[in-house]
């Protein structure tokens, strides 16, 4: 299946490379740009896209707004939050508010083609080692979510191991390797744990998981 790629970025030169990039491989297709915010929300709507590449610092509604905004709208579209510091502050906001994962604006061609099918699939977090340090960062510098210890105590053992390796940036494979299961019996623990703690993806059970104290940062 293709994937359909909103970009926006108040910079015309930012989003006519990405496009460029995006537009050459064969299972990406690039269906819009969108200069901020609002008009991110409103291409959304029109053009019903896979992934949005969502930069944080725009004038008017920012990516922040913007990323909250189609969450809550419940559009479908994934988005994976562009920018241009590997410690931007907004990006731990951006996670907590629904993204799915971050890239920086100096990734490769390479980089930015395979960050948007893993944002699409769903499959793992965006650039395991990175993501990791920067989760651990902004579990710092956040305003700390304590979950109830009912939503944590829904978990079974297992669930509650899976979602600690989850946070920790490790793929479904990886996971699959470490606890000498089958892959499909990860991506089932998964499946579970998103359900019963009600989260959107793994981006956001990785955030839940520093939150609640399973993991800490650092470590």
């Amino acid at each position: 299946m293709t994937i359909r790629v909103l970009i926006v970025d108040d910079q015309m030169m930012v989003r006519e490379g990405f496009s460029v990039l995006l537009g050459a491989q064969p299972d990406i297709e690039v269906v819009g740009e969108a200069v901020d915010g609002l008009d991110a929300l409103r291409k959304v709507a029109e053009l019903r896209p896979d992934v949005v590449l969502m930069d944080i610092r725009m004038p008017g509604m920012n990516g922040l707004e913007a990323t909250r905004e189609i969450v809550a709208a419940d559009a479908g579209a994934k988005v994976l939050v562009l920018t241009t510091f590997d410690l931007d502050e907004y990006v731990y906001q951006a996670l907590r508010s629904g993204a799915s994962g971050f890239l920086l604006k100096d990734a490769s061609a390479r980089q930015l083609a395979d960050g948007v099918r893993v944002v699409a699939d769903g499959e793992a977090l965006l650039a395991p080692t990175v993501t990791k340090r920067l989760i651990q960062e902004f579990s710092r510098l956040g305003t700390p979510r304590t979950p109830t210890p009912e939503r944590v105590g829904d978990l079974t053992e297992r669930e509650t191991e899976v979602l600690v390796l989850v946070a920790q940036g490790r793929s479904n494979a990886e996971i699959a390797a470490h606890l000498v299961v089958a892959e499909s019996t990860v991506k089932t623990h998964v499946s579970r744990i998103l359900v019963k703690l009600g989260l959107r993806d793994r981006t956001q059970a990785a955030v839940f998981a520093y939150e609640a104290g399973l993991v800490r940062p650092g470590g």
